[in-house]
C-alpha cells in the first residue's frame, strides 16, 4: 500500500474517503440542546442513515473505497492501556475530569468492549445510565448538574460532517481544534487514529496543525486547489492565528507554494468556506455571490515564504483573479449558487446548494433538492449525481461537509 495521505486537489478521482454512518447520537438531540450542540433541528434518524448509506453507496459506486470514523477508532483502541488513556482523554475532553463523577464514568466505560465503548461515546453518556455510589456523592455540583442537565457525556450529533474535525493536506493532516466546544472532543478520535491504527501508524503522517493548538480551524474551511496552493477560509469557525501556523508547516515542510486566506462573513449561515465556494472541475467553482461586495471584491491574503524563509502576506480583493492567477488558467467560470437569482441563491444557500463533492474532474455529489443550482452545473457541462439529504441537511452540511477524502489521483 502506497502513502495513507495524498490530496493533491479537490477534484482528482476520489480513492479514498472516510465517513460517519449518523447513530444514536441523533436521537439525543432535544428541543432544549439543539443550539448548544449547533443543530436546527432534529433528524429522523432511521431515514438519515438511509440517506447516508445511499451516499457511501454512490461513493462505493464511482470506485471509492469509503472507510467509517467508529470502526478505525474500535480498531485503534484494542491495546488495553491505549484504550484506557481514551477514555481519560475523553472525560477531561467533556470536563468529566478530577470530579466526584469521573471514576464511575471511567468504570462505566471501561467495562464495555472497544466498538461498544466507542459507540457510547458517540453517542452520549446519560446520569441514568452510571451508577454512583452514594458515599461522598451529596456535593451541591452533583445536585445542581443532576437537576439540570440529562447528560454526563454529551453526544456529539455533527460527527456525521466529517469533513471537520480533520482534512488531509498533501500527505499530511491537520487534526483540528474545533470552534465550538459542542464539537472539540470529535477529532479526539483521529488523533489517536493516525497514532495507533495499522494503516496510519508508524507512516509518519506530518500533523501540520494538531487539536492542541490555540486557535480553531475547521476543514470545511480548508480547500487543496492544487499541488501547489492551499485555500483557507478565514470564517466563524477558523481564526487567522491557526491559517499562519498552518501556512508556515505546509510552505516549509508540506510542497505547497502559497496559501490563500479568504475572508468570508462570519455567519451561522455561512459557517465555512466550502458553504459559499467550492472547486468542481479545471476551470469551474461554485460560488455563493454574497461573499463578495457588488464590485466583486473580498478580502483575500495570499502567505508565501519570502527569499528568507520568513512568511510573507500580500492583500488581494479580486477572486476571479487570485484564482485565475494561482490555477494559471484564463478560463475559470463561477457558477452561482440559484443561478444568480436572489432568492434561490439564499434558499439553496442555506441547503448547502455551494457544498459540493467532486469526485473527479467535473463530476459532482450533491443534494437533489437544490434543483437550480444543479442544473445550473449540468448546463455547465458538469456531471451531477444528486442524492436525497431531507434528513440529513438538517445539521446544515452537504456532501462535502459529510466526506473527509484521505486519498485523491493526481491531476
Amino acid at each position: 500500500m502506497g502513502k495513507p495521505i495524498h490530496i493533491t486537489s479537490e477534484i482528482g478521482k476520489l480513492k479514498t474517503v472516510l465517513l460517519h454512518r449518523p447513530g444514536e447520537e441523533l436521537e439525543n438531540l432535544t428541543p432544549d440542546t439543539l443550539a448548544e450542540l449547533l443543530f436546527d433541528d432534529i433528524p429522523y434518524l432511521k431515514m438519515a442513515q438511509a440517506e447516508h448509506d445511499r451516499f457511501a453507496d454512490l461513493l462505493r459506486s464511482r470506485g471509492a473505497e469509503v472507510l467509517y470514523y467508529d470502526k478505525l477508532a474500535t480498531e485503534s483502541l484494542q491495546d488495553g492501556k491505549v484504550r484506557e488513556r481514551f477514555i481519560r482523554d475523553m472525560l477531561h475532553g467533556s470536563k468529566q475530569a478530577d470530579r466526584r463523577v469521573t471514576e464511575a464514568l471511567f468504570d462505566y466505560l471501561a467495562a464495555m468492549d472497544t466498538k461498544t465503548m466507542v459507540r457510547k461515546v458517540m453517542a452520549g453518556v446519560r446520569k441514568a445510565d452510571v451508577k454512583i455510589a452514594t458515599q461522598n456523592t451529596a456535593s451541591l455540583e452533583s445536585i445542581v448538574a443532576d437537576s439540570n442537565f440529562p447528560f454526563y457525556l454529551n453526544p456529539m450529533p455533527n460527527l456525521y460532517f466529517s469533513r471537520d474535525y480533520a482534512a488531509a493536506i498533501g500527505e499530511g493532516m491537520t487534526v483540528n481544534h474545533m470552534h465550538f466546544p459542542a464539537r472539540r472532543r470529535e477529532s479526539l478520535f483521529m488523533k489517536y487514529i493516525l497514532e495507533n491504527h495499522p494503516r496510519f501508524a508508524g507512516e509518519d503522517v506530518p500533523v501540520w496543525y494538531g487539536r492542541d493548538n490555540r486557535w480553531s480551524v475547521e476543514g470545511g474551511d480548508e480547500q487543496v486547489w492544487s499541488a501547489d496552493t492551499l485555500a483557507i477560509g478565514l470564517s466563524q469557525r477558523t481564526e487567522a492565528g491557526a491559517i499562519e501556523k498552518i501556512a508556515e508547516r505546509v510552505l516549509t515542510e508540506g510542497g505547497f507554494k502559497r496559501v490563500v486566506a479568504l475572508e468570508i462573513p462570519k455567519s451561522r449561515a455561512l459557517m465555512h468556506l466550502d458553504t459559499v465556494l467550492t472547486m468542481i472541475d479545471y476551470n469551474k467553482f461554485t460560488v455563493f455571490p454574497e461573499i463578495m461586495d457588488n464590485l466583486g471584491k473580498m478580502n483575500i491574503y495570499i502567505l508565501t515564504l519570502d527569499e528568507k524563509g520568513q512568511l510573507s502576506i500580500e492583500h488581494r480583493e479580486n477572486l476571479l483573479d487570485v484564482i485565475k492567477e494561482v490555477t494559471g488558467r484564463d478560463d475559470i467560470e463561477f457558477l452561482p449558487t440559484g443561478g444568480g437569482d436572489r432568492i434561490a441563491s439564499e434558499r439553496e444557500q442555506w441547503n448547502d446548494g455551494s457544498n459540493t463533492l467532486a469526485i473527479a474532474p467535473g463530476v459532482v455529489v450533491t443534494y437533489t433538492r437544490n434543483y437550480v443550482s444543479n442544473e445550473l452545473m449540468s448546463k455547465a457541462g458538469i456531471e451531477v449525481l444528486d442524492i436525497s439529504g431531507a434528513e440529513l441537511g438538517r445539521g446544515r452540511g452537504g456532501p462535502r461537509c459529510m466526506s473527509m477524502p484521505l486519498i485523491r489521483e493526481d491531476i
